[in-house]
């Protein structure tokens, strides 16, 4: 369990930092990271990173896929949690 809350908080800052540097990137004409890997980050547990960066910085709020789908990641990722600790 420790292994996987250690996880999770390594995940969560890793996204944090990528969608902060993306932000930053895209005030700049050099190339910016894909929104596949911003989403595939949240995917692999960094979606409470991914979630705090976009209201914290302002980052991919106008972008419905992102809006919609970082909660609903995160909302998988609790239920799955829920269901785990639970049976």
């Amino acid at each position: 369990m420790k292994i996987v809350l250690l996880y999770l908080i390594v995940i969560n800052i890793i996204t944090f930092t990528v969608y902060v540097i993306d932000k930053r990137l895209s005030k700049t004409p050099r190339r910016r990271i894909p929104e596949a890997t911003l989403l595939g980050l949240a995917a692999l547990g960094g979606s409470v990173g991914a979630w705090m960066a976009m209201y914290t910085v302002r980052h991919k709020t106008k972008h419905l896929q992102f809006v919609l789908g970082v909660p609903a990641i995160l909302f998988l990722q609790l239920a799955l949690v829920w269901w785990l600790l639970t049976r």
